[in-house]
């Protein structure tokens, strides 16, 4: 398998769903990462919230960016993803999600995800496992 290239504030942010999405990488850490999207009205519900499809997928995507992962070169794929939705999220709100990495063997990545509002208010929670390929 051909190796890929670290992933950088850059490449994360290049890429074509995230574009579409609005959603912007913000932070890499050594044990973390930070995602960002203003909700919008291309984000709407039918209820006029945000859809919960955008906060998984921005649950998701920022499990992938803690150092050892992505930013390393490491590949990886989602196993499993599991969100609780705590309070809605209205057009205009920022929300931000951190992951955390909590474990990480040779084989499977295991974190920790939150989403927050632009008050602090927690939006969402939940965990990811990610299967580590070889590189």
């Amino acid at each position: 398998m051909k190796p890929i290239e670290p992933a950088t504030l850059a490449s994360g942010n290049a890429i074509s769903l995230l574009r579409t999405l609005d959603i912007h990488l913000r932070e890499i850490g050594d044990d973390y990462a930070i995602m960002e999207v203003t909700v919008a009205g291309i984000h709407q519900n039918y209820f006029g919230g945000a859809h919960g499809g955008l906060i998984a997928t921005l649950m998701d995507t920022v499990s992938f960016f803690p150092r050892p992962l992505l930013p390393s070169g490491r590949l990886c794929t989602t196993t499993n993803l599991n969100v609780t939705y705590v309070r809605p999220a209205a057009v205009g709100d920022v929300l931000t999600a951190r992951s955390q990495l909590v474990h990480q063997g040779k084989r499977m990545a295991s974190l920790n995800i939150t989403v927050t509002n632009q008050h602090g208010k927690l939006v969402a929670h939940g965990t990811a496992s990610l299967m580590l390929t070889a590189s």
